[in-house]
């Protein structure tokens, strides 16, 4: 089993030349993302699990700044220096982080679902923080990532999936969420910005990316017909091929 700065990963097409880090959500693994997705062909693609989520031990964080730490040390860990960095939701707030603290050691930024500051509502919160309420936090969770048209077999997975990680982990994942607003240093970011959105999303609304997309300076939005949060599992090859088209035009 791959692992490194005690994160469990996984790598494809070791051979590729472009390095792509996947960071995945809230509550998530590195099955967050989908085959087209983890495996784009002519990229090399390292996959994720953040401390305490999928098969990586620990606790997990309470703030984005202390996930950022344990990426940079897994890219120690593995010898990566530089990467475009993909990522989802939290995971976008992550990359987005990483952009502007760690610049040297970013290519480029995918976020999927990531806006400036990632408020979380109060109720949610509430709810994460007693466990005697965890499945009802993650029932909701479920239905607001989702389009209306989503296939209920892929929400149950979904619901199934989150209900093992440790209501702890989950909880910290929102604090860290929620502790998060970059509204006044997007300007400072300088490489190029893809931000994807689902025209459904409900919890990163369109209008708040294109804010971010607003003022960030190589930045471009692209929106993702028929798709909710979770818009790389609804729409999986869309998002594939916008990202290899992105990735096409990245520079080493």
């Amino acid at each position: 089993m791959p692992e490194a700065a005690g994160l469990y990963y996984r790598i494809y097409d070791q051979a590729a030349r472009l390095p792509v880090v996947l960071i995945h959500g809230a509550g998530g693994n590195h099955l967050h993302w989908p085959t087209e997705i983890r495996r784009l062909p002519g990229v090399r693609v390292y996959a994720l699990d953040l401390p305490g989520h999928g098969k990586s031990p620990g606790a997990g964080q309470q703030s984005i700044s202390a996930y950022v730490d344990t990426v940079l040390r897994w890219m120690e860990g593995v010898g990566l220096h530089r990467a475009v960095f993909v990522g989802h939701s939290m995971g976008g707030a992550i990359a987005l982080w990483l952009g502007l603290a760690s610049a040297d050691h970013v290519l480029a930024l995918v976020l999927l679902g990531t806006t400036a500051s990632m408020k979380v509502n109060p109720t949610l919160m509430k709810d994460l923080a007693n466990t005697e309420h965890f499945e009802r936090a993650v029932s909701n969770i479920i239905s607001w990532s989702y389009s209306r048209k989503a296939p209920e077999s892929l929400k149950n997975i979904a619901y199934r999936r989150m209900l093992k990680i440790r209501p702890s982990v989950l909880f910290g994942d929102f604090l860290a969420c929620e502790g998060f607003d970059v509204g006044n240093r997007l300007g400072e970011l300088m490489c190029p910005v893809l931000a994807l959105c689902g025209e459904e999303d409900r919890m990163t609304p369109t209008a708040y990316v294109q804010r971010l997309v607003d003022m960030v300076p190589h930045a471009r939005l692209e929106v993702i017909p028929g798709a909710g949060h979770m818009v790389m599992l609804e729409k999986p090859q869309s998002v594939a091929d916008i990202v290899l088209r992105f990735l096409q035009g990245v520079k080493l």
